[in-house]
């Protein structure tokens, strides 16, 4: 597999402009955001299993799993694809074999975070944080593992679990162990965000949760801030939820639903987004000639 979607995230980090990141729950919420002219996409843990399997964010999701999803989503779209590997699916061995599966997968770059298994979102409370020294080997271990230059995001979160100070302290840690990007989830005010890029020596993410715990920032004052990526790891989910709360409404109120409702998009934009066209002029190619 070509690794130009690496090469081309290396670039987008270099260019130090907040580069806004929307989260993807699946195949087709990557194609939409492609569409739509962003730049770069993220496989979201927390949206997988939110949309697949109808549940928090609280660690269901397994490898195999995750590894589908980024085969299908590096299927259809050519940007660059932060992943969400959570905790890593175990120890420091562990950690080796998901870089591996995933870069495989099409990845970009591997988040990894220093919770306990199983982890909780971010913007959750009551989160618990393995020692440093074990997150360090598990940085190393996903820096040895990979194979075509798929960089390492390493996440922590200290911040809420032992205050702003401890995560700046933990993140020196995992950089000096290899970590390309640094993910320092949930600061809450406006001074530790400012904070975070002139105390961290590697590119930085930083991630919008609408209604979390970290103030929305515009996309320009992060990048004069510092920061390289600007995430919002599921807005499309929350805006697909309230679409279709919204329709499901009309039709269970009204008795019937149609385009001119404006509720929803076109049968022809439906077919359009997932590329049906194409498939058409392929289906014409190689259809056998009547009388053949």
């Amino acid at each position: 597999m070509a690794q130009d979607h690496i090469e081309t995230l290396r670039q987008l980090l270099a260019q130090k402009r907040g580069v806004l990141m929307p989260g993807a729950a699946n195949a087709l919420t990557a194609r939409i955001i492609a569409d739509l002219g962003f730049e770069a996409l993220y496989l979201t843990g927390a949206g997988l299993t939110n949309m697949h399997l109808g549940l928090p964010d609280l660690g269901f999701v397994d490898l195999s799993q995750l590894v589908d999803y980024t085969m299908a989503i590096r299927n259809v779209v050519s940007l660059p694809l932060v992943v969400d590997a959570d905790t890593g699916f175990g120890n420091a061995l562990n950690v080796g074999r998901t870089i591996t599966m995933l870069e495989r997968a099409g990845a970009s770059a591997i988040q990894i975070e220093d919770q306990v298994a199983p982890k909780r979102c971010g913007h959750f409370d009551g989160q618990e944080l393995i020692p440093s020294a074990e997150m360090i080997g598990k940085v190393k271990a996903a820096v040895d593992a990979r194979r075509d230059g798929v960089l390492i995001v390493a996440r922590t979160d200290a911040c809420a679990a032992e205050g702003f100070e401890a995560a700046i302290d933990r993140m020196h840690g995992y950089i000096e162990a290899g970590a390309d990007i640094a993910f320092v989830e949930a600061p809450k005010t406006a001074e530790q965000l400012r904070k975070i890029p002139q105390l961290l020596p590697v590119p930085q993410m930083l991630n919008m949760v609408v209604g979390g715990k970290t103030p929305i920032t515009d996309r320009t004052i992060a990048a004069d801030m510092g920061f390289n990526l600007v995430l919002y790891a599921n807005v499309a989910l929350q805006g697909a939820i309230k679409g279709m709360q919204t329709a499901l409404t009309e039709l269970r109120d009204h008795g019937a639903l149609d385009e001119a409702s404006g509720l929803t998009a076109t049968f022809a934009e439906r077919q359009r987004l997932v590329d049906k066209p194409r498939f058409d002029a392929l289906s014409s190619r190689y259809a056998i000639a009547q009388g053949a």
